[in-house]
């Protein structure tokens, strides 16, 4: 077994959550793993629900899968900002206006993930 797999009777803490999270990841970056803590501390409030192997492997998929969705609906509205950009905002049409308002609720979205609480409704 893996020297940092912990025991039910042991507490769970950012720490160890990581050091899980590596063995279940092991090509994860530190920056990886760290956004993924941040993420589940972010949905657990108690972190003990992690201890449980079976619980952390579901929520480390399901986070993962989020942050994935995330990732590509960001990347997604950056190009379409990216064509905006280089028109004349004078001229916009009502669906590029929709484009910028689907961006704004994109970006809060994301900004939700990492903060763990909804910051505005749009």
């Amino acid at each position: 077994m893996n020297a940092h797999l912990e025991t039910k009777a042991s507490a769970m803490n950012c720490h160890s959550l990581a050091c899980r999270i590596e063995d279940l990841q092991p090509e994860a970056t530190p920056q990886d793993v760290a956004r993924l803590c941040l993420l589940l501390t972010n949905e657990y409030a108690d972190l003990e629900q992690l201890v449980d192997g079976p619980t952390l492997q579901r929520a480390w998929r399901e986070t993962g899968l989020r942050l994935q969705l995330a990732t590509d609906q960001h990347a997604a509205m950056a190009q379409e900002l990216e064509e905006l950009a280089s028109g004349d905002p004078k001229s916009f049409t009502q669906e590029q206006i929709w484009v910028l308002i689907r961006a704004i609720k994109v970006q809060s979205q994301i900004l939700q993930m990492y903060v763990g609480h909804p910051l505005l409704d749009v």
